[in-house]
């Protein structure tokens, strides 16, 4: 899989699938599925904990191992709510374009427009 060549209802689909083959859909509730979220996120995080900014000081396969858990979690969280991942960011991208107008925050770091 490749991201150019994979939609996010396959993804969707192959959580799924291997939640299903596995029983794990009582297990799947949205708070399991969002504490588990919060702590893959929590792994992620701990590569940069007290690290340089510098990106070559990454472990590139650890960080996209822990961000795939948090990817996988995320999906099977919008299975388990019946939520579209795509419908979801495009509203979300079109909030945030009304809350952070280009003219306001164009290179800034100041996230209070």
């Amino acid at each position: 899989m490749q991201d150019q060549y994979t939609s996010v209802a396959e993804l969707k689909a192959a959580i799924a699938d291997f939640a299903a083959a596995r029983d794990w859909q009582p297990f799947h509730t949205g708070k399991n599925l969002a504490m588990s979220i919060a702590i893959e996120a929590a792994e992620l995080m701990e590569h940069f904990q007290w690290s340089p900014p510098a990106p070559e000081a990454v472990d590139q396969a650890a960080v996209a191992e822990e961000l795939a858990d948090v990817l996988m979690y995320a999906l099977a969280f919008a299975n388990s709510l019946d939520i579209d991942v795509a419908a979801a960011i495009r509203a979300k991208l079109a909030k945030n374009e009304t809350r952070f107008p280009v003219s306001a925050g164009k290179a800034s770091d100041n996230k209070t427009v």
